[in-house]
C-alpha cells in the first residue's frame, strides 16, 4: 500500500540551499526573462523604431515631395490632408492615396518608360 506521510528517498532529498539563490536561479524564471529580453531586443524594439521613424517620415510629407507608395506608385505629391495625398504620377493623372501608404520619400522621378523597339 502507498503511503503519502513517509519520505521516499527521491523527496527526502535536498537540493542544497533549499530556497535559496541556487533553487532560484536554477528554475524557469531566469529563462522566460532571459527568452523575453532576446525577443525584446530582436523583435519588438526595432519594430518599435521603425515605426517611429514612418510615423516622422509621413509628418513630414510636403506639396512638391516625390514619394512612393506601398503599392509600388511614384508620384508627387500635389495636395495632402490629414489622411489623403493627392498624387500626380502623370501629367494631368491624380490618383488619390491614404497618408499612411506613403511607403518612402525622395528617391527622385519615376523610372522612364522603355523606348519602344523599332523593326
Amino acid at each position: 500500500m502507498f503511503d503519502l506521510f513517509t519520505a521516499t528517498p527521491a523527496w527526502a532529498q535536498d537540493g542544497g540551499a533549499a530556497g535559496g539563490l541556487g533553487s532560484l536561479l536554477s528554475g524557469p524564471l531566469p529563462m522566460l526573462v532571459l527568452m523575453f529580453a532576446v525577443f525584446y531586443f530582436l523583435l519588438i524594439r526595432p519594430q518599435q523604431k521603425k515605426a517611429k521613424q514612418h510615423k516622422e517620415m509621413l509628418g513630414n510629407l510636403r506639396k512638391g515631395d516625390n514619394v512612393l507608395t506601398s503599392g509600388g506608385l511614384y508620384g508627387k505629391i500635389t495636395g495632402i490632408t490629414d489622411n489623403v495625398v493627392v498624387l500626380e504620377v502623370a501629367p494631368q493623372v491624380r490618383v488619390k492615396v491614404s497618408r499612411g501608404h506613403i511607403a518612402g520619400v525622395g528617391g527622385g522621378e519615376a523610372p522612364a518608360a522603355p523606348a519602344p523597339e523599332k523593326k
